[in-house]
Formats: structure tokens, C-alpha cells, sequence
């Protein structure tokens, strides 16, 4: 069955609740919008009309979940769903929290779908998680960062770090709430999953590498192929070990579940091998909207290996780089002076030129965090 676009079911958009939440550092006023919880100032310090998330879709009905973990025995797992870094098949962009259930123990999945809005219950306790809340987790935990819980000081909203500041922690938070700054009493990273991960039934999957091998022609699948990284759960409550390589979709026609659907250790397509950190970094760089436009290819002008940014360096735009081959100077093309180089994005590039059938470009729509 094919999934529908969670922002293909627009409800009617809600007016925007502006209101003034003191004063900016050059002076101007500072507006803020109670529904969307979004920075809603204009220009000069001036109140907009709109706020910045006021054409964001309102969540449905269809695209939410209560899930209460004593009905699933087999096992709930939940990640955060981006767009695959790789996808020439048909199906609308699927972004939000993707949701595994099982009756029993290795049983086939009854639930199997990506929702905007997941409550998860266990033992009367229910723990609200959104889409932003898993797909920024995603991005911290791949970079390595673990996330806490943290309420604003004023009006005690759970607050989420996004974009930049989901990859670098810090004491000062703007609360989506009210509009206000506060102080937390020491430097992190927000995030509401961190209230999730502290139920009782939250299991720390052990983590294990496919050993599986997938080398295939895209000219076999006339459905297309999709290709992710695999990325830590939010929640998991099976005693499985979480398997851990590039996810691969393959369809044989557009009408087709996909005949794969697996996770591999290794994977090679057309000829071409993909590298699975850089395919999962890949992934993470971009749901990052300060940096998406700036993750480039960057060879060394010695041995014009691509260079492959890691560390802080994977999600920090920089001008100097050094290759790590040889140790001359890495440039990349274009206009750009800062750039963070991988090289999955060359191979990603000439799969595109050997398809038999268009690559979709996926917009998650995620607007960068600029206050």
C-alpha cells in the first residue's frame, strides 16, 4: 500500500495569535505567535502579519497515534522519518515519526507507517512526541549528541533545539511556548523524546551490523529504489538488537510493497559501492537547513581524492581544509567559500545519470533557526 503525504491532508490553516514578547537587541520589538509558536516580526522590528510557520499544515486526525505499549508485546519501535538520500520511485515525501508494532515476538508488523504526531501510553503515563521532535533527535543523535528534557523557566513548555542548535549545545534557549528566553541551569540540548526515553519500558537496543550484501541494477527495479541510513530509535521495546547499515527499498513497479526492504552492510548498485557513514551522515546534513545548500563535493588539488568532512566538521561550514590522504589543500567548486565536503553526494549523482527513471529531490520544508 502506498503512504500518503502527511501534508497532503491540509485542514483549514489557523489564524496566527500575535503578541509582543519584549524587546529585540536592536530595539525593536519582538513578536511571537501563541498558535504556531513561531517568530512572527517583521521587519524593523515590526509585528508581521503572519507568522514564519502560519502555512504549516495543522496535524490530522489520520496523521496522529495513541499507541499503548501493553498492547504490543512483540514490540514498539519508532524513529525519526526523513527523505531517503537517494529515491527515483514515485512515493510522495514521507517525514514525521515512523512506527513498527508487533502482536508477538518476530510477528509480522501491524503497524507500519509514518505519523506527524505519535502519544505513547504506558501504565496511564502518556508522552507526547511531533514530527520536529523526532526528526531533529535523529539529526542530534547521528552527530552524536544526547538530548535532555528541558522546560522553559517561565511558562514550563518543553522546548526542542532546532536546526544549528540541534547539533551544538548551549545554556540559553528561546521557548517556542511563549516567545521568551531562558536560561537552563547548564548547557545541552532540548529535546521532548528525552521525556519518552525515561519510561520504564524503554529499552537501549544493542546495536548490530547487517551482514547481509545487496548488489543490484536499478535498470531491474521499474518501481525505483530508495536508500537511507539507519539512525538510532526514539523508543524500542523489543529485546531484538537493532540492526544497523544502509535501508534499501526496491520496487518493481509503482504499484508494488517493495520485493527489498531490508538493511545491508554493504551496498552496491550500478557498479558503485556506498559508503554507510557517509550515506547516514548524508542523510542528517540534509535535514539541516543552515548548512543543506552548502554540503558540497571537495577534492584535494594534489590527489584529487573527495575529501569526507567528519566530527564537528561534518555539520560546521568551513573555508581551510586539509586532505587526509596527502595533506594538501581541499577545494570545492562553485561560488561557496565555507562548505562541508561528502563524497556520497558524487555517487549519488551518477546512480541519477544511470536511472532509467527521474530522482525525486525532497523538501522537508524546514525553515532555518535564526533567533
Amino acid at each position: 500500500m502506498r503512504r500518503d503525504n502527511p501534508l497532503q491532508n491540509c485542514q483549514k490553516l489557523k489564524a496566527c495569535n500575535i503578541i509582543s514578547v519584549g524587546k529585540r537587541r536592536d530595539g525593536g520589538t519582538k513578536y511571537w505567535c501563541l498558535e504556531h509558536k513561531a517568530d512572527a516580526t517583521a521587519k524593523y522590528g515590526k509585528e508581521s502579519e503572519r507568522c514564519r510557520y502560519a502555512d504549516v499544515p495543522p496535524i490530522s486526525k489520520e496523521d496522529e497515534i495513541s499507541i499503548n505499549v501493553e498492547d504490543y508485546p512483540g514490540g514498539i519501535a519508532l524513529w525519526g522519518a526523513v527523505p531517503a538520500v537517494y529515491d527515483t520511485s514515485t512515493l510522495p515525501l514521507d517525514r514525521g515519526i515512523h512506527v513498527h508494532a508487533r502482536l508477538q515476538r518476530n510477528g509480522e508488523k501491524v503497524i507500519d507507517r509514518t505519523f506527524r504526531k505519535v502519544n505513547v501510553i504506558h501504565e496511564g503515563r502518556k508522552v507526547e512526541i511531533e514530527e520536529l521532535d523526532a526528526i531533529y533527535y535523529m539529526v542530534s543523535s547521528i552527530f552524536g549528541f544526547e538530548v535532555k528534557l528541558i522546560k522553559c523557566t517561565r511558562c514550563g513548555y518543553p522546548h526542542l533545539d532546532k536546526d544549528w542548535f540541534s547539533v551544538h549545545p548551549h545554556v540559553s534557549h528561546l521557548c517556542s511556548g511563549c516567545g521568551r528566553n531562558f536560561r537552563d541551569t547548564e548547557i545541552g540540548i532540548g529535546n521532548p523524546i528525552a521525556s519518552l526515553q525515561s519510561m520504564q519500558v524503554y529499552k537501549t537496543p544493542k546495536q548490530v551490523r547487517s551482514k547481509k550484501k545487496l548488489k543490484i541494477t536499478q535498470k531491474d527495479y521499474a518501481g525505483g529504489i530508495q536508500i537511507w541510513g539507519s539512525n538510532p530509535s526514539i523508543l524500542w521495546t523489543s529485546n531484538k538488537s537493532q540492526e544497523t547499515g544502509i535501508h534499501v527499498h526496491a520496487y518493481n513497479s509503482d504499484t508494488d510493497l517493495p520485493s527489498i526492504d531490508d538493511t545491508f552492510a554493504q551496498v552496491e548498485i550500478d557498479g558503485y559501492i556506498l559508503d554507510e557513514v557517509q550515506v547516514r551522515t548524508y542523510m542528517a546534513q540534509m535535514t539541516l537547513p543552515h548548512i543543506s545548500e552548502r554540503v558540497r563535493v571537495a577534492n584535494c588539488i594534489e590527489c584529487h581524492s573527495a575529501n569526507f568532512d567528519v566530527g564537528a566538521d561534518a555539520y560546521q561550514p568551513k573555508i581551510d581544509s586539509c586532505c587526509a590522504i596527502c595533506g594538501a589543500e581541499v577545494k570545492a567548486s562553485g561560488k561557496l567559500r565555507k562548505v562541508v565536503s561528502n563524497p556520497i553526494i558524487s555517487i549519488l549523482e551518477k546512480l541519477s545519470l544511470l536511472s532509467p527513471r527521474p530522482r525525486q529531490i525532497h523538501d522537508l520544508g524546514l525553515l532555518p533557526e535564526t533567533i
